[in-house]
């Protein structure tokens, strides 16, 4: 008897030392939000490198600057058969994310990607924990910046459309770039028109083309990587 009692101790030791790890290592921090603004300069973000400063920005102005930010953005090649593109989907590590007030967005890229993910008006929340306006708010800054097709990769170049404002270089009227919907709401009830990251191209790429579709020159940034990390 004494001995079974011993031995159940130790189990029972065993189980809390290890819910105490589980615990200790824990990490449910922001790891995803939605730009409270853009640098300014429509879909001129300064390139890929302008934008991860921009999430790396905001995130420290909130105490969430000790993960490495990146913005949900994909580049263009500039020709058709050119291997030199970046696709939105490997830029922000392997999940889970979450927003500012810890919900879960997606567990993983897979289910970021698949009809299954949790982003949505109330939960795409910006670095400080607020809602973005949707499209029935005004102004409606639901369009968000991706440059991304659906699988969360590139676009092809030319002939192909520039569909990332050259590279998020471009402030002006011409060039256009693909947009999505964060609150998963659009003008009719279909695929396209719900996407979170590929809903339809901008009218332009200077910041009245951006807000006068839905839109201010907003992107999503995931974090990449925390210090602190799971042994």
């Amino acid at each position: 008897m004494g001995s079974m009692m011993r031995r159940s101790g130790l189990v029972a030791a065993g189980v809390m030392a290890l819910v105490g790890y589980a615990s200790a290592d824990r990490d449910d921090g922001m790891t995803f939000f939605v730009t409270s603004t853009g640098p300014g300069n429509g879909a001129n973000l300064g390139g890929l490198e302008g934008a991860d400063r921009h999430c790396q920005s905001l995130a420290e102005a909130v105490g969430a600057g000790n993960r490495t930010w990146r913005a949900y953005l994909s580049t263009q090649a500039s020709a058709f058969d050119d291997p030199n593109f970046v696709d939105a989907h490997d830029r922000i590590g392997a999940g889970p994310w979450r927003n500012a007030k810890g919900v879960v967005i997606a567990r993983d890229i897979g289910e970021l990607h698949s009809a299954y993910n949790n982003l949505n008006q109330g939960t795409a929340l910006d670095e400080k924990g607020r809602p973005v306006n949707g499209r029935a708010e005004t102004p409606n800054k639901h369009d968000i910046l991706t440059g991304s097709r659906p699988d969360g990769t590139s676009f092809p170049g030319a002939p192909f459309p520039d569909m990332t404002c050259g590279n998020w270089t471009n402030g002006g009227i011409d060039g256009s770039a693909m947009l999505g919907h964060h609150d998963r709401a659009g003008p009719v009830d279909a695929s396209w028109a719900t996407s979170w990251n590929s809903a339809h191209p901008s009218r332009g790429c200077d910041q009245q083309a951006l807000r006068s579709t839905g839109g201010d020159g907003l992107f999503y940034c995931f974090a990449v990587e925390s210090s602190r990390r799971r042994r």
